[in-house]
């Protein structure tokens, strides 16, 4: 660490191109450490592990919400926008099909439909930025009907119990595209910290 810091305040023999990859390669190291301890993707904690019902469906639950309130399961989505309630923060989503990596896919054609999800702990709306791609663990609590535009819109209702926000240094790493610019990440909640994206664990 200490080199780093001589490093950094030098700017010996380290170009721009450099210094992204640099960074870009301890971000990924670290997230890799810090994930090392869970068999998923995302980090999902051990004990919450087998408490989701890899049986249920997006699609039953969008037609019968009530019908499965109370199932945890596994979900993906994009991040359409935040607000803060007295209980905690509501995030709306998009959903998105997920792939073997529980990574949401970036085909906006695949979603059937939109979700509603609250986190009984406060995060900072401004945080969660329209377009960020979301993996998370969620409790089905039923349904709630609000316009959508100008149109009743009936999202079904989930309470979070573990939330992955995807940074594109990660998203660029798994697919292996290029990546520009320095993405970090953090833990909250549940005593764990994650690189290459933010999980928070209930």
């Amino acid at each position: 660490m200490l080199w780093f810091l001589i490093v950094l305040a030098t700017g010996v023999g380290y170009s721009t191109h450099m210094w992204f990859r640099f960074l870009k390669v301890r971000v990924l190291i670290l997230s890799l450490i810090a994930v090392g301890c869970s068999s998923s993707p995302v980090g999902i904690p051990e004990t919450l592990e087998p408490q989701i019902d890899k049986n249920v469906t997006f699609t039953e639950v969008l037609a019968s919400p009530e019908s499965y309130k109370g199932r945890l399961i596994l979900l993906g989505g994009e991040i359409l926008k935040a607000k803060r309630l007295k209980k905690g923060t509501q995030v709306e989503l998009l959903q998105l099909p997920l792939n073997k990596d529980q990574e949401p896919t970036t085909d906006l054609t695949r979603s059937q439909g939109r979700v509603l999800v609250l986190h009984q702990e406060f995060l900072d709306p401004a945080t969660l930025t329209p377009g960020m791609l979301v993996t998370f663990v969620g409790e089905v609590s039923g349904a709630i009907i609000e316009k959508m535009d100008e149109v009743d819109y009936r999202y079904p209702t989930l309470t979070a119990k573990h939330w992955y926000v995807w940074s594109p240094a990660m998203l660029d790493y798994r697919r292996g595209g290029p990546s520009f610019g320095v993405y970090g990440g953090m833990g909250v909640g549940g005593g764990t910290r994650r690189g290459g994206g933010f999980g928070i664990g209930f």
